[in-house]
């Protein structure tokens, strides 16, 4: 019995190294893909893909837990979120609702990667599902921030600055988020 309850609190401790390793070099994963700016248009960063791939290969707890340890470093002011910015005036500012939109999206798609064991319908679906609720509370933080700042906007107007031009890549991000989580996942072990 005591061999047992040994053994037990050796996995135990085990499991929680490995969760705080997998947390944190998943928020530095996030972290470095926000400085990755692909230039267009608009210019757009690697940050959701990062979201979709940690909490798809890694689900619910840890993707999550990523995401808020990537955030509480940005408000406390590491330059973390896109163009090495940080501070509580980011998360305040006209796109804050975004950053804190990423962790709805890590939830929904890490609770149905842990659900689902990463099957390629439902991941597609969460993905796409987290990107909606990111951009809905995103939009609506960016519309009360905005009129509060610099006076009313109208809905159609704010989509046309903060999600029309990001469709297309988040879809393309969806995709190869999907792709490595579908290749990669049977390699992690949550």
């Amino acid at each position: 019995m005591n061999n047992t309850t040994t053994s037990e609190k050796k996995n135990v401790k085990r499991n929680a190294a490995a969760d705080i390793v997998c947390i944190g070099l998943s928020a530095a994963i996030i972290a470095v893909c926000s400085q990755i700016a692909i230039p267009a248009t608009v210019p757009f960063t690697l940050q959701t893909f990062a979201i979709f791939t940690v909490a798809g290969l890694f689900g619910a707890k840890r993707g999550t837990l990523s995401v808020l340890v990537y955030i509480l470093l940005g408000a406390v002011g590491a330059p973390v979120f896109a163009g090495f910015t940080g501070g509580i005036s980011t998360l305040l500012g006209n796109t804050g609702g975004y950053i804190i939109g990423f962790v709805f999206t890590a939830l929904i798609v890490g609770i149905v990667s842990d659900k689902f064991n990463r099957k390629a319908v439902p991941m597609i679906i969460s993905m796409l599902i987290g990107l909606i609720v990111c951009y809905a509370f995103g939009t609506a933080w960016f519309m009360f921030v905005y009129a509060r700042n610099t006076g009313a906007v109208g809905l159609g107007t704010v989509l046309g600055w903060c999600v029309i031009p990001f469709i297309i890549p988040d879809l393309v991000k969806i995709a190869c988020a999907f792709i490595i989580c579908n290749r990669t996942g049977k390699y992690v072990k949550f």
